[in-house]
């Protein structure tokens, strides 16, 4: 699951966005490398949290025990109001999928796992023959170019960690693993070490097959890549471009609902999406809530605008989920941690988040900017919908209204909750 949901149409389209703003080949593939080991230790202080609070949620669940119930809410807000864009059959037939059966979407996202990595390796293979062939002329003054604007630097990051995005699934469907103590960290020591090795050597046979300009000029530098050196077999990589979205949405929508069921269940959310279809024993009305969400939001066409904004509410969020580890070390150091990670991981992590939160905002003020105005609208919501205890019957009624049409609707009924 993790490796499926890491691996995604990002791999095949943002090394030019990490291009773009670093200016060199070496600082792009050092780009690359650094994104992979941040992700890892991000993921190793996610595996104390994730096993120190077993619960589903991720970010939610951690920030809510943390910092309390405001903080918690404002990244419930800016999940909803920041859901991925995609394609509308896609998402339809994806939630349907994990609607029915939560094996049907685990064998789903085993079969894309596979196609994508076949089509990653066809890439390294292809660039490691143009290597052989003396072809290795882009790597000549690999950094000469290199911009030292920490704002372009930072930017460059979030290209890089959106391909990188689905390191921290398993910490949202923590309930339904099995043996979270053992099954979380060996996540990470067989799925980002690998997933970071095939991604620095497909950017490597990028930059073996087209030059710096062809792959700033290329809408999808992997379409490029195969008009290039596949000749007739050129389809192959819009072909497996597709795939990659479709298997990372498939992981994103199994995470994200599982988001909104537990908001639900801490009270952040309607009543009726903490709810599972009682023949499927699925979160069908999340599912169908975020199906709705993602479809409502098919309006933006500039992928680096949508990149840089989600990566910066990604970077804020996961920043106050490690702080909170931190704090949690402080305010709480009897808690069971069946795997505590060395204080200098979660420290280093929190510096590079900061770094990544603040300097942003002078190289592309408005996404990161809208990034945070977004999150600020959730204090009013937050105020009204669920620090206002005493709300009017007749909004009681109507809520009650609703959840009872949809219980009918889906088949639903609340989780039994083990004593």
């Amino acid at each position: 699951m993790t490796l499926g949901s890491i691996i995604g149409a990002g791999i095949f389209v943002t090394p030019k966005g990490v291009l773009n703003n670093v200016g060199s080949v070496g600082m792009s593939l050092a780009v690359w490398i650094l994104c992979g080991v941040f992700s890892m230790i991000g993921f190793l202080c996610f595996i104390e949290l994730g096993t120190s609070i077993p619960a589903s949620g991720c970010h939610f669940v951690y920030i809510r025990e943390s910092f309390g119930e405001m903080p918690a809410f404002m990244y419930l807000w800016a999940q909803m109001v920041a859901i991925r864009l995609t394609a509308v059959i896609p998402i339809c037939l994806l939630t349907y999928i994990n609607c029915r059966n939560v094996q049907w979407a685990t064998r789903v996202q085993d079969v894309f796992t596979f196609a994508k990595i076949t089509a990653l390796i066809i890439i390294i293979i292809a660039g490691g023959y143009h290597l052989a062939m003396g072809n290795s002329q882009n790597f000549d003054n690999a950094f000469q170019g290199t911009t030292t604007d920490p704002g372009y630097i930072a930017l460059s990051f979030y290209s890089g960690l959106f391909s990188y995005a689905g390191w921290n699934f398993l910490n949202f469907v923590t309930e339904e693993l099995k043996d979270p103590f053992k099954n979380l960290p060996r996540a990470i020591y067989i799925s980002l070490p690998l997933v970071t090795v095939i991604y620095v050597l497909a950017n490597v046979a990028y930059f073996a097959v087209l030059t710096p300009n062809e792959i700033l000029t290329s809408n999808a530098v992997a379409v490029t890549f195969g008009e290039r050196i596949l000749g007739v077999m050129s389809w192959i990589m819009p072909f497996s471009v597709a795939l990659s979205t479709f298997g990372g949405l498939n992981g994103n929508i199994f995470a994200s609902a599982r988001l909104f069921f537990v908001g639900a269940r801490e009270g952040h959310l309607p009543n009726f999406l903490s709810m599972i279809n009682l023949n499927y024993l699925t979160p069908a009305p999340s599912l169908i809530f975020l199906c709705l969400l993602s479809l409502a939001y098919l309006s933006t066409t500039e992928v680096y605008v949508l990149i840089n904004y989600t990566a910066f509410v990604e970077a804020l969020f996961v920043t106050f989920s490690v702080a909170g580890l931190l704090w949690l070390r402080y305010k709480q150091p009897d808690l069971h941690r069946p795997i505590r990670v060395n204080l200098i991981l979660p420290v280093t992590f929190l510096i590079v988040c900061a770094f990544l939160v603040t300097f942003p905002f002078y190289a592309s003020p408005w996404e990161t900017g809208m990034g945070i105005a977004i999150t600020l609208t959730g204090i009013p919501v937050y105020m009204v919908t669920v620090y206002w205890r005493n709300k009017p019957k007749v909004y009681k009624r109507a809520i009650g209204k609703v959840t009872s049409m949809v219980q009918k609707l889906l088949l639903s009924v609340p989780e039994e909750k083990n004593d």
